[in-house]
């Protein structure tokens, strides 16, 4: 059986499992007929149980799945472009533009947005903030691409402007009030569960677009695999291809970032234990397989946060390092890191 099918096809079937698990398991206890009953319909199920299946956990599953996806893709690309097995979606500063954007929401305008006669506050304050934080981070980072050649220049970059919002971030929370830093200490920690029902087709719209234009640039990647030059002598547009890169990651982060947070190591881990299962650079598998594990990965995360049960949840920023750490420890002890 070839290698690729074999992986594909127990990574599906794990996919399922981990998906069905996050339906029936969390803080609340419903029997597993009664979730299927809910699932096709039934009204005679309990009301609160309805209201958990359909708007909480079926919603924050099909969330993860995306997300992590998204963030594996993202990852993937970025360690393509910049030929660097540690780069992930921190490296270009759009986290942290993500973060300038609700930390300005949350720590200096007490949680709404006005504008005339329109208010945002609440949740969606936090999510416009995100968004266009991350947004005006990625225009930036474009207009840089315009001006700097070299990959690694533009690296840098990407680390200096997410510095520069990190220390403007760290000047608000020592000036803000005690709630706002909390506010901003949860949206930090990370979760699957900021995108309801209702918002779902949206993120779902988005997030497969983007997925949908990686998906697009596999023959580019590969050229790029192998020097910036070849894949000039093979026809490829380089700066053209890079700044594709940069918007469709940039698109992916930002809107992953803006509902779930600031996720870790899904992005920088997932990629790598795609490579070590198929063994193989090749994007036209690679990057399938990533978007599968991503998932996988992802599920598994959510699932592990809720595991207490009653007793709460785990910040999922306090899990995905279990799993993504080793595996960067790995690469870089195995020396995959300095090829």
């Amino acid at each position: 059986m070839n290698r690729t099918f074999r992986y594909g096809l127990l990574l599906t079937l794990a996919l399922i499992l981990l998906f069905v698990a996050n339906l029936l398991i969390g803080s609340v206890s419903i029997p597993a007929g009664d979730v299927v009953r809910i699932l096709l319909g039934d009204e005679g199920v309990k009301e609160s149980w309805r209201y958990i299946v359909w708007e909480a956990r079926l919603p924050q599953a099909l969330t993860a799945m995306l997300a992590g996806s998204a963030l594996a893709a993202c990852g993937l690309m970025l360690q393509t472009l910049f030929r660097n097995p540690l780069a992930g979606t921190s490296i270009l500063g759009v986290n942290s533009g993500a973060g300038l954007g609700v930390a300005l929401v949350t720590l200096l305008l007490g949680g709404s947005v006005a504008a005339g006669t329109f208010t945002l506050s609440g949740f969606f304050s936090v999510l416009a903030g995100a968004f266009v934080g991350a947004m005006a981070v990625m225009v930036l980072i474009l207009f840089f691409s315009f001006l700097i050649r070299s990959n690694v220049m533009l690296l840098i970059t990407g680390l200096m402007i997410g510095y520069l919002a990190s220390s403007a971030v760290s000047l608000m929370n020592y000036v803000s009030t005690a709630e706002g830093v909390q506010s901003y200490m949860l949206w930090g920690m990370g979760n699957f569960g900021g995108v309801s029902l209702q918002q779902m087709p949206w993120f779902a719209f988005v997030a497969l677009l983007g997925i949908g234009l990686a998906l697009s640039l596999v023959k580019p990647l590969n050229a790029m695999l192998l020097g910036e030059r070849y894949a000039a002598n093979l026809g490829i547009h380089v700066r053209r291809v890079r700044n594709l890169l940069l918007v469709v990651t940039g698109l992916l982060t930002a809107v992953t970032t803006a509902f779930c947070g600031p996720v870790l190591f899904i992005d920088l881990a997932v990629p790598h234990i795609a490579r070590l299962l198929l063994g193989t650079s090749n994007h036209r598998v690679l990057l399938p397989m990533t978007l599968l594990t991503g998932a996988v990965v992802a599920l598994l995360c959510n699932l592990v946060c809720v595991l207490p049960g009653d007793a709460g949840f785990i910040p999922l920023n306090s899990v995905t390092p279990i799993i993504g750490a080793p595996v960067v420890i790995y690469v870089i002890l195995s020396g995959r890191g300095r090829k």
